[in-house]
């Protein structure tokens, strides 16, 4: 880490949080390449004029005066703002400390002045919540807009119409009540009016409760049970009694009864054995198929969880003669796990023989005709290596793990296949005629992201395919490269690699790699592969920022250098950037520098990475194989994707970059 960013840490730590940001900013402006600091993109929207900068500072005060109560300081502000793209935030903020004081002109105005904006459809969804904790019946019913609803609000539009006595949408209550889990009591007066009309039938009742048993919503599923007549009462009695009791399957007599419920009951318990004894669930499933003849499709699901079952219990052998002797049980997850073992024991014959059981289309994948090709090249004789180097060439022409692979067998250079979107300058500016791209723009600006995205998205809804691809060039323009790669991905447009694998942060990377002797185009490949460059993300481990770090191996790096930070300290990019590198320069010299086992660490941990090459010390892989074979397929796909990412990021530096180093080829994992 530069000596002036610790310097500004430390500094920083001693202020408060949003005095020490601004300082941070000031004090390092040389290592921060912020979108947001690039005028000359800035300048380009057409709602820039000459007093934009006064306006954006009116619009600051603005939003302090508001928030102290200011509010004749407030009016003042306000009222030199009407031109000012974001002029309805501070609308929005200002109605809706107001809303219990119950303001219906103003809300019609906003939601007739901006309608179909973002904010718009926010705010109708507070107001009718508002109105319904007052019991506003007639305006809830007045407000209700079906098309910009969630659960709670739907219920709350039924309880007023139910209060205004009118039962018309009564039919309606069933798809709300009928799900696999509880709704809010909001809902609760609604359900029981519905139920008193005789709506909940026999049927519905026993859905739901099927559902929430299979959700493991238990306690749910037997509130769900005292619902229903007798009949159905004891089936689901039974039902709950298979759930937590499977073995009670191999008492064939207690399921002997011909009602339509009863396979499913079975199946279910079927299920839940597996998990504990796969092989016995197998011999339960055929002992009662003969009692009550499931449908084919049952039993090919039933064998199919069966079987996945018995490979995680290690009953490999007895799976694979599973499958030779039904092969419409094959699957590419189930015949995979075999392949993976056949790779593990380098066990040529045999991959070849699970290969041909993959269904045909994952027989054609790019991973499974690379090892055809591989195992071809094994059988002695080399008779086969016509059809091996046939299967190589094909490989080589992708741009992707498996055809790098092959081009690297073959020596020949890597297919980049550089297509850019096809985009005028005239298109990415028509989007400036869309006001939600143009607060957007602003929201960006002044660093407010989280609304700025809410805006992107909602103009996006309506967007053509045309306009999609615009928009991916404009937020390209912005420095806003999520947007980008998000929406190359809606177009499914693989090949323009300056807007999927953009060149961000290029001061911040440079410099970590220069100090850390680590190349940038790794630093980039495993950014491009965390977050896609949304420096503010937080992933649902916990893991924040452009190289996704957890706020504990963080604050262990951190220390290793003398320095305090917070969670929130991740979300600024040098800091995440410098942390993240040094992390990564530490597993590299953990594991003598071999990217392989560095990457694959960065994602599960060194000692998971440790545990996995024990598994293979007696007899080492090749690196192909022991990717291959990793057992997380997170992390499997992590490290390919990487590596992969590595050799782009080298193409779009003009440094072309080798997908494995001589070393990492060689070494044997």
């Amino acid at each position: 880490m530069p000596t002036l960013l610790y310097s500004v840490i430390s500094y920083q730590h001693t202020l408060k949080p949003a005095i020490g940001l601004f300082c941070l900013l000031l004090l390092a402006p040389a290592v921060l390449t912020l979108a947001v600091w690039a005028p000359e993109v800035w300048a380009q929207a057409p709602h820039y004029g000459t007093n934009i900068t006064e306006q954006r500072s009116l619009y600051l005060q603005a939003q302090d005066a508001l928030a102290q109560g200011q509010n004749r300081n407030y009016r003042a502000l306000r009222a030199r703002l009407n031109d000012y793209p974001l002029a309805q935030y501070l609308d929005y903020a200002d109605i809706s400390q107001r809303l219990a004081n119950l303001p219906f002109a103003d809300i019609d105005a906003f939601l007739r002045d901006n309608a179909g904006s973002y904010l718009a459809a926010r705010l109708e969804r507070e107001w009718l919540s508002v109105l319904a904790s007052e019991e506003r019946w007639e305006a809830v019913v007045q407000y209700h807009n079906p098309q910009n609803s969630h659960t709670t609000l739907t219920c709350q539009a039924h309880r007023a119409r139910l209060a205004l006595g009118d039962t018309s949408q009564l039919h309606e209550v069933g798809d709300l009540w009928n799900v696999a889990r509880s709704q809010p009591n909001d809902c609760d007066p609604v359900f029981a009016a519905w139920i008193a009309a005789g709506q909940l039938t026999p049927d519905i009742a026993w859905q739901r409760f099927s559902k929430n048993i299979q959700a493991r919503n238990r306690s749910l599923a037997r509130y769900i049970m005292t619902l229903m007549p007798e009949r159905e009462q004891v089936l689901a009695e039974l039902y709950l009694r298979v759930d937590s009791q499977p073995e009670l399957l191999r008492n064939l007599d207690g399921f002997s009864a011909s009602e339509p419920e009863m396979p499913e009951i079975i199946l279910h318990g079927v299920r839940r054995l597996a998990n504990i004894d796969a092989p016995q669930a197998m011999l339960r499933l055929h002992s009662h198929h003969q009692q009550h003849n499931f449908s084919a499709q049952d039993m090919l699901d039933a064998q199919r969880y069966i079987a996945m079952r018995l490979l995680v219990q290690g009953f490999d052998d007895e799976t694979e003669s599973l499958l030779r002797n039904t092969p419409e049980l094959a699957t590419e997850s189930l015949v995979s796990w075999l392949l993976r073992d056949a790779l593990r024991n380098q066990d040529w014959p045999r991959l070849l023989r699970l290969i041909d059981q993959l269904p045909a289309g994952d027989q054609q994948s790019e991973r499974w005709q690379y090892w055809r090709a591989r195992a071809l090249t094994q059988r002695p004789g080399g008779e086969n290596s016509e059809l091996a180097n046939t299967i190589y060439q094909t490989l080589s022409l992708n741009r992707s793990f498996y055809g790098f692979l092959a081009a690297d067998l073959l020596g020949k250079p890597y297919n980049m296949i550089d297509l850019p979107v096809d985009v005028s300058s005239d298109e990415t500016d028509a989007l400036y005629n869309t006001p939600a791209i143009v607060r957007a723009h602003e929201l960006f600006h002044i660093g407010d992201e989280i609304n700025a995205r809410n805006e992107w998205q909602h103009a996006n809804v309506a967007m053509t395919p045309r306009q999609v691809a615009a928009s991916g060039q404009l937020a390209y323009n912005w420095g806003w490269h999520r947007n980008t790669i998000q929406a190359m991905i809606r177009l499914q447009h693989w090949d323009d690699l300056s807007l999927r694998f953009p060149l961000a942060y290029g001061d911040l990377f440079s410099s970590a790699a220069s100090q850390l002797q680590i190349p940038t185009q790794l630093l980039y490949a495993m950014t491009r592969q965390e977050s896609a460059f949304m420096q503010d993300v937080v992933s649902p481990a916990g893991a924040r920022g452009l190289m996704q770090l957890m706020p504990a191996t963080a604050r262990e790096v951190a220390r290793g250098v003398g320095l305090r930070i917070s969670n929130q300290d991740l979300f600024t990019p040098e800091i995440n950037i410098s942390l993240g590198s040094q992390y990564l320069a530490r597993l590299l010299e953990e594991f003598d520098g071999n990217r392989i086992l560095a990457i694959a660490a960065y994602n599960a941990g060194p000692n998971r990475v440790n545990q996995w090459l024990l598994r293979s010390v007696d007899s080492p892989l090749p690196p192909d194989i022991w990717i291959e074979t990793i057992p997380f397929a997170e992390t499997r796909g992590y490290v390919q994707n990487v590596l992969v990412y590595a050799v782009i990021y080298g193409h779009r530096m003009n440094q072309p970059t080798a997908f494995l180093s001589p070393a990492e080829a060689a070494r044997q994992l």
